[in-house]
């Protein structure tokens, strides 16, 4: 009785699950790009648009207008830069993932624009990194579509310690149609995802 008026309360608040009991196996889905899309899934069927605007990054060297998604309040996000380094290019850096504690969690999308096409994110880079810092290299090359895969082990930049199971985080530096920034992340944040990484919790441990 008291899960189910846990779970209702939730769900009037903007954070719902399309199963909100025990959870086998739980994995969480993060998927962005450079232009504003932005989505968190995961296998107990919850799935929501992440909210997004072009704000003053908080973190070392961050740049006054940066492409910034709203996490949804993940317990526990680990604060750090990946630096995503372009294949062939002996370690040209064309990407880079920022992740910030500010505003319920935020995940900062930074891109140099090397493909001729302009997205919010082509803004440069910021002039100094977080201390924890991890480089990767991207699958695919440009022109054209690539990006990474990436799932933080513990104490790596995003890795969410009160998840209740891996998460892994998808990024296309593919530029599509952009969006409209939308102004107010921190309040989209607080009322629309408040809720879904404690479902998140709550569905991994049956409680």
């Amino acid at each position: 009785m008291k899960m189910r008026l846990n779970c209702s309360v939730l769900l009037v608040i903007g954070a719902a699950l399309a199963f909100c009991g025990r959870a086998q196996a739980l994995t969480i889905l993060i998927n962005v790009d450079e232009a504003g899309h932005g989505m968190l899934s995961n296998s107990n069927g919850f799935s929501a648009a992440l909210p997004f605007a072009l704000e003053p990054d908080p973190g070392p060297g961050g740049l006054p207008l940066a492409l910034t998604y709203g996490l949804l309040n993940p317990p526990g996000l680990v604060t750090g830069d990946l630096l995503l380094v372009e294949q062939g290019t002996a370690g040209l850096v064309s990407d880079q993932l920022r992740f910030n504690p500010t505003n319920g969690g935020s995940l900062v999308v930074y891109s140099q624009n090397r493909s001729g096409s302009t997205s919010l994110a082509d803004t440069g880079f910021p002039t100094a990194l977080y201390a924890n810092t991890l480089a990767l290299v991207e699958t695919g090359v440009e022109p054209g579509p690539n990006g990474i895969t990436y799932t933080p082990t513990s104490g790596q930049p995003g890795f969410v310690a009160g998840a209740g199971g891996p998460v892994t985080y998808q990024f296309v530096s593919d530029p599509k149609p952009v969006p409209v920034p939308r102004p107010a992340l921190g309040v989209l944040v607080l009322l629309g995802g408040l809720g879904a990484w404690r479902l998140v919790r709550r569905s991994a441990i049956g409680s």
